[in-house]
């Protein structure tokens, strides 16, 4: 019987006909690894010192060292190896060339790997273990076991332990190195395959039929998809049209990463805030950084960012980047969080919904030793909540929290998770401990220099030099450079500059929306005049263009409405129906192109999702989010505009009251308007002539006040408006009950009255006549203390802090005098500026809520969370704040004369010139508390613990300072007034440093 040492033999008796003679034609391909001698000469395939062996290599590839070995085998043997003596050498052979390949391939792995280790480094297990392999016998059992399933038969098992040995030298984490040698085992497959390539005829042969047996291997197969996947789904070449089209640039010719430049990050604190002493970071190298160091395997990467700032391109670029320079150390999947329609109680289950291919089928595929997934979780605020009553986004976040957790703990889980969103999205949440959040920066100066040079590598270097010189020139517009910072806006400048459709005068004296409602009108009007599909290219009159604008808009309010990115085709034609010339421009062209006249007239904006759409009628959806958003807010001028209209013969309007709530919930009763269409709504309305915002106003407010008292949702004797606009939605897979219609329907009315109340505060002729009330006018019979309240309470009652995630960032200048707010949850809540006066908010949650110039005179905040809330210029005199929680907020300048703060929790406050004139500050924690310069004339400090706190110029006289306590920290430099201070203890008088 022959054994594995006796075949060897073959090899290592002649080392320099094996590697080759200096100058001799070698094979193409990269050159050896070191670490793949050094393995070869441990198993005894080379039976040489590695310095000589690896001069004699130089530069030889190893499919043409392995080449060698089978021809000096046929050599040997007169041309007539035995099956044994060829599986013998050529299965060793591929095993190392597929270890050559993937250290080759895989940065991580080859700095770990880094000089390797000598001969005399093996210990005298691995050596014991070589021999055991050296002594094995060639027999057919043996040869049938490798070409079956390779991985675990006795030679890949020897080979495998081998290398786990070798790698254990190295230094190589025990957890990883299953991970390579499972890879390396699967991949000697394909080696295999490619050395029979150059093999005669009657070899191949004879391994023909073991050669179709291994290939329908189910461990194989495993491993074949998901690098299957990673080519379909991770790279930008793969062969479906409809997935490749996710890497090209908005029609264009060229792809991402033609154009792609690294964005940089700023660092955030654990509660979303800057960190103002950190420098910018590149965002890649973050993210690679937060990868590969063991210390962050526990934390939860969360890149932040508004709309057009590169997070889902980064997602698609660093994804690309792991498949080609990590995997299989770690390996790519990445998942649209706004595919996922069924959120399980385990993420696992999730988890395999969502990644949607074969090799997650199988039960326990996220504990396999031989893979590490990084989960790329893109679109945070997109996320498609069933019912949107599950726990919502929070629960989703602690469950990725925990489970990263849980693969920080054990190590045959091990994946990461990173997650992308708007910042909005977190708002009003509780985020998980274990969140390292970064916010994507604008793009810099150098940032743009390096765009600039890839624009000219694609459209031409004199091209790219003329928008360079006009963005840079003094007369153009600081608001385009502004949006310039934006990667999305910055290619859409520069194509209409390249297009001759970018002047100097078409920004001037425009606001940073009204900019962007310009530079994406001029876009809408290029895909509409110039880049519509071939099929469409008929002579189309201007009438029909405006029929064409007509079906983007409609199709950007039913994208809006289905969840902000996708809709079904069946949805869009049911809302055209109605719209004469939109059907007849279909029909026509549908004469001219077969069935789908609606998908292809979409085409230059839209695009064909992947199957996790979950619609089988076909389905479309925006390129970018932000145009879906700006043809929303242009649909829902058109009617706002109509609601106005006046009749022609008599009083009223051509839309009555019935008519106008039906529409309502037609238009406003699914989820919530984003911050951005209501801001680009806003400004189309405002350079309008069709806006009548007296009218318009007092019209939404009636329909608020109907919807307050229940009118459309409480109908007994037919089907209410709710139950329409619900089933309607739901025929197209939006699944909202009535009340869900009803509440949405009722908080977007609310906040279109909001924006017409602060909208007219800038405007003098419109400050008397628009008054928005959410509790009725004060001192009216109409008024409602409470009727915000039950609004809150209604809201919540389909999904926790609903009405927080609609209204919350959007109660600015709200006049919210006399309301009863006990006990409601206003975390993180923007109320700059709100009229707050005699607003009961006791045992309120305003933590990190916005109340920087707030009208807070008389209000009762009294046990309230006030935790790290911006009062900033706040005008709180004679506000009740008896034990409430201002943990590390900022009342900088705020007025709290006569306020009451008695056992309050001021704890790392700043107070820095803050008026305290006569206020109640009996035992209040003030450790370390921030009072430069506070006015305190006649404040009540009895009993108050001043630990720490920083009183440096602040004035004290007629303070009241009886049992205070302080000590060294203590910083009274400077204070005013201290001698007409009354109870001041004694040693406070002597030395204020020593308590």
């Amino acid at each position: 019987m022959v054994t594995f040492q006796q075949v060897w033999q073959i090899l290592n008796t002649d080392i320099g006909e094996l590697l080759g003679t200096p100058g001799e034609t070698v094979e193409a391909g990269a050159e050896v690894s070191k670490a793949s001698l050094e393995l070869m000469i441990a198993l005894g395939l080379l039976g040489t010192p590695l310095a000589p062996a690896a001069a004699v290599a130089a530069g030889l590839s190893f499919v043409g060292l392995s080449r060698k070995g089978l021809n000096l085998l046929r050599a040997k043997t007169n041309n007539k190896p035995t099956p044994e003596q060829w599986v013998g050498i050529a299965f060793p052979l591929a095993y190392i060339m597929s270890f050559d390949s993937l250290v080759h391939k895989n940065d991580w792995l080859k700095v770990k790997i880094g000089v390797g280790v000598s001969g005399n480094d093996i210990d005298n297990d691995a050596k014991q273990q070589i021999d055991q392999l050296g002594e094995l016998n060639l027999d057919q059992a043996l040869v049938d076991q490798a070409w079956d399933y390779f991985p675990e038969s006795k030679l890949g098992q020897a080979l495998n332990q081998q290398l786990s040995q070798y790698l254990k030298q190295v230094g190589l984490d025990p957890n990883i190195i299953p991970l390579v040698t499972g890879w390396v085992a699967w991949g000697t497959y394909g080696c295999i395959d490619s050395l029979l390539s150059y093999e005669p005829e009657d070899i191949v042969n004879s391994f023909s039929l073991h050669r179709a047996a291994a290939q329908q291997t189910a461990p194989t197969r495993k491993y074949g998809n998901i690098e299957t996947y990673l080519t379909e789904q991770i790279s930008p070449n793969p062969s479906d049209p409809n997935r490749l089209q996710l890497w090209k640039v908005l029609g264009e010719d060229f792809k991402i990463p033609d154009i792609y430049v690294p964005l940089k990050a700023q660092l955030l604190d654990t509660n979303g805030k800057v960190k103002k002493q950190a420098n910018p970071v590149n965002l890649e190298s973050w993210a690679k950084q937060q990868l590969t160091n063991p210390e962050k395997n526990g934390q939860v990467m969360f890149i932040q960012g508004g709309p057009g700032r590169g997070k889902t391109v980064f997602c698609r670029m660093l994804a690309d980047w792991v498949r080609q320079h990590l995997h299989p150390i770690w390996t790519p999947i990445l998942i649209r969080l706004r595919d996922i329609h069924t959120f399980e109680k385990n993420i696992e289950n999730t988890l395999r919904a969502a990644v949607q291919a074969d090799f997650a089928k199988k039960d326990g595929w996220l504990t396999d030793p031989n893979t590490r997934f990084l989960f790329l979780l893109d679109g945070f605020d997109e996320l498609r909540m069933e019912g949107r009553t599950i726990g919502g986004i929070e629960d989703f976040l602690k469950k990725v929290g925990y489970y990263q957790e849980n693969c920080q703990q054990n190590p045959n889980l091990g994946h990461r998770f990173l997650v992308t969103g708007r910042e909005l999205a977190l708002q009003g949440i509780v985020t998980p401990r274990n969140l390292e959040r970064v916010q994507i920066a604008l793009m810099d100066e150098t940032l743009q220099q390096q765009w600039f040079r890839n624009w000219g590598n694609l459209v031409g270097q004199d091209k790219a030099t003329g928008f360079k010189r006009f963005f840079q020139a003094q007369h153009c517009p600081e608001r385009v450079k502004e949006l310039a910072q934006e990667p999305l806006l910055l290619y859409l400048l520069a194509a209409m500059h390249r297009d001759g459709k970018l002047t100097d005068q078409m920004f001037v004296g425009a606001s940073s929306t009204n900019a962007k409602i310009l530079i994406y009108q001029t876009a809408l009007d290029w895909v509409l005049t110039k880049q519509r599909p071939k099929d469409l290219h008929f002579e189309i009159t201007e009438q029909e263009t405006e029929d064409l604008r007509r079906i983007l808009t409609e199709a950007g309010l039913c994208v809006t409405q289905a969840g902000g990115e996708w809709a079904s085709i069946t949805m869009i034609e049911e809302r055209l129906k109605e719209d004469d010339g939109a059907r007849e421009l279909l029909e026509k062209a549908q004469k001219r192109i077969g069935e789908n006249p609606l998908r292809n007239a979409l085409a230059a904006f839209y695009l064909r999702p992947a199957s996790g759409s979950g619609v089988t009628e076909g389905a479309v959806e925006f390129v970018h989010k932000s145009f879906g958003e700006f043809l929303c807010a242009l649909r829902l001028q058109e009617s706002l505009e109509d609601w106005t209209e006046p009749r022609k013969k008599r009083r009223g309007f051509t839309i009555d009251n019935d008519q106008l709530a039906e529409e309502i919930y037609d238009l406003l009763g699914y989820g919530r308007l984003t911050p951005e269409i209501v801001d680009y709504l806003m400004a189309l309305l405002d350079t309008s002539d069709d806006f009548r915002p007296v009218q318009l106003f007092e019209r939404l407010e009636d329909f608020y006040g109907r919807w307050c008292n229940g009118e459309f949702i409480d109908i007994l004797e037919e089907t209410t408006l709710p139950q329409k606009t619900g089933q309607k939605l739901r025929k197209h897979g939006v699944e909202l009950g009535q009340r869900q219609v009803d509440i949405a329907a009722g908080l977007n009315t609310m906040i279109l009255l909001l924006e017409l109340h602060r909208y007219a505060q800038t405007k003098d002729e419109l400050k008397d006549k628009i008054s928005f009330h959410p509790c009725g006018k004060p001192d009216t019979e109409g008024f409602d203390s409470k009727r915000l309240l039950r609004i809150i309470n209604y809201s919540n009652s389909v999904e926790v802090d609903n009405f927080l995630k609609t209204i919350g960032g959007l109660l600015s200048l709200a006049d919210l005098r006399w309301v009863n707010l006990i006990d409601a949850n206003l975390s993180s809540a923007n109320l700059i500026k709100a009229n707050l006066i005699k607003a009961d908010l006791s045992s309120a949650n305003l933590s990190s809520a916005n109340l920087s110039s707030a009208n807070l005179i008389k209000a009762d905040l009294s046990f309230a969370n006030l935790i790290e809330t911006d009062l900033i210029e706040a005008n709180l005199i004679e506000a009740d704040l008896i034990e409430s929680n201002l943990i590390d907020a900022d009342l900088s300048s705020a007025n709290l004369i006569e306020a009451n703060l008695s056992s309050a929790n001021l704890i790392e406050a700043n107070l820095i010139k803050a008026n305290l004139i006569k206020a109640n500050l009996i035992k209040a924690n003030l450790i370390k508390a921030n009072l430069i310069k506070a006015d305190l004339r006649q404040a009540d400090f009895r009993q108050a613990n001043l630990t720490g706190a920083n009183l440096t110029g602040a004035n004290l006289t007629g303070a009241n300072l009886e049992n205070i306590s302080w000590n060294e920290d203590t910083k009274w430099e400077n204070v005013q007034g201290l001698e007409t201070a009354i109870n001041v203890p004694e040693a406070l008088k002597n030395d204020p440093t020593s308590p």
